[in-house]
């Protein structure tokens, strides 16, 4: 999908804010205002599937350690 910029201003607190919240999260503050208006938008299944791909795929090594590779792709 192609991108199109868009500039806001905000107040430092909420800048700040919206920082900290996305560095918690691990994705950039593009990505979390973009989720945010997803939400807002009614988007909410998609963007929980697409964060808990993102889950997976970079705790993917620590549940193959945890439950060994033989669980991979069992329900």
């Amino acid at each position: 999908m192609a991108k199109t910029q868009l500039n806001v201003r905000v107040d430092e607190d909420t800048a700040r804010a919206a920082r900290e919240r996305a560095l918690a999260r691990g994705m950039s503050v593009n990505r979390y205002i973009e989720e945010l208006v997803r939400q807002d938008a009614g988007e909410t299944g998609h963007t929980f599937v697409e964060a808990a791909a993102d889950f997976m795929k970079q705790y993917e090594s620590v549940f193959v350690e945890e439950f060994g590779a033989e669980h991979e792709g069992r329900r």
